[in-house]
């Protein structure tokens, strides 16, 4: 059985990504729903690139940790930041996980790769959402959904515009990455 092990040029690569998803999430603008808020940002395409490019490994952490670590530094989303390094690992996981497969880098097959990301993350969100304020809060039916319904469909337009950049960087990106010897 093969041991892998993670090694220094993992961690700093991680880190560095794990980084600019926390700064791309920074950058973003409020979107209020009837019982909480939501965001558009860009810090789901660089959980997307990190998965495509260095794999599910490398790209969960990234996703989640710097999205965890936004959340820890907000009060309003400090309590569930477990939930979210949870969900976001799952996106950068499922992306990474299915972009390993294309070695020929066929641009479909990364698309295809992100957006199984990104609909991961979707899917568990609005489940989160749902679960959150109608069974935890006990929230009444049409607030919660108008609520999953304004945050499914934010959520969508993260992935959708996450999916498409993060496949155009990684193909700009990649054959430096190459040269440079970061990516075998």
């Amino acid at each position: 059985m093969k041991k892998s092990t993670f090694t220094t040029k993992q961690l700093v690569l991680t880190a560095l990504m794990a980084a600019l998803v926390f700064v791309f999430t920074y950058i973003h603008i409020d979107i209020p729903t009837p019982l909480s808020n939501t965001m558009l940002h860009l810090g789901n395409v660089m959980g997307i690139l990190a998965g495509l490019l260095f794999g599910p490994i490398s790209g969960g952490l990234a996703a989640g940790l710097g999205s965890a670590i936004y959340d820890m530094l907000d009060p309003r989303y400090l309590p569930t930041c477990w939930l979210t390094f949870l969900m976001k690992f799952a996106m950068g996981w499922v992306a990474g996980k299915l972009a390993e497969k294309n070695t020929d880098q066929v641009i479909w097959k990364n698309v295809f790769a992100g957006s199984c990301g990104s609909l991961t993350y979707v899917g568990l969100y609005v489940l989160k959402t749902f679960i959150q304020n109608r069974v935890i809060y006990g929230y009444e039916m049409e607030a919660v959904m108008a609520t999953v319904v304004t945050k499914g469909i934010t959520s969508l337009v993260n992935g959708i515009i996450a999916v498409v950049v993060a496949t155009i960087l990684n193909r700009a990106i990649r054959p430096s990455l190459k040269k440079a010897g970061i990516l075998d």
